[in-house]
């Protein structure tokens, strides 16, 4: 298997799935794109993902190119590595979630893009970015109260953490202060969590060595 990823200080997107495979236990060879480059990155971009966007997923003839279906792939091609838990009740909580990040949550997005390995400071957030960050913290605490921690769907790291995982990221990065948006306790505690695992903290060193 081959994964294209974009920059690991930027790129959310790649991060994704990245931790998916590393969780899964998968062996992968990895191609990074250097983005921000206009035609230059296109053009890398195109070679490998038919939409031209990073990441895409080559598993001998297949090519996935999309972070959620190149999740729900994995979690297809390696049922042992539980990726998704396997209550059905479980699997379908956790997978409105992941949909509500893949889809949703753009105050966050425009307002606080992914910088590993910086920290800024903490912007004045509109409206609709402070609605995305109460519902984020919300939704947080929700999950492992619901299912018992210390991960999001409960005892094993899922695709729902590795989805959430950059938005973690991002808090930090930024500096904000979850208590502030209602949390009780609970979110921080996962994204620090999240943040500590030995997965995320080997994206984390490539992404700072990649930058000095």
């Amino acid at each position: 298997m081959e994964l294209v990823i974009g920059n690991r200080a930027w790129s959310s997107w790649s991060l994704r799935p990245w931790l998916a495979l590393k969780h899964a236990g998968v062996a992968f060879t990895e191609t990074s794109i250097p983005l921000r480059q206009a035609e230059a990155t296109k053009a890398a971009i195109a070679v490998h993902s038919p939409s031209g966007w990073v990441p895409a997923l080559k598993d001998g003839e297949l090519t996935v190119w999309d972070s959620l279906a190149i999740c729900e792939y994995l979690a297809e091609r390696f049922p042992e590595a539980k990726l998704w838990p396997e209550d059905s009740a479980a699997r379908a909580i956790g997978r409105s979630a992941v949909a509500e990040m893949h889809s949703g949550f753009r105050g966050v997005r425009m307002e606080m893009s992914m910088a590993l390995g910086e920290v800024l400071p903490t912007p004045v957030l509109t409206e609709d970015a402070q609605k995305d960050v109460r519902r984020i913290v919300g939704l947080w605490g929700d999950l492992v109260s619901r299912f018992g921690g210390p991960w999001l769907l409960g005892q094993r790291y899922t695709i729902a953490d590795a989805y959430y995982a950059p938005v973690a990221t991002r808090f930090r990065t930024y500096g904000i202060d979850l208590a502030a948006y209602g949390d009780d306790g609970s979110a921080q505690a996962w994204a620090d969590r999240v943040l500590a695992d030995p997965a995320f903290l080997e994206w984390e060193r490539a992404a700072i060595a990649e930058n000095t």
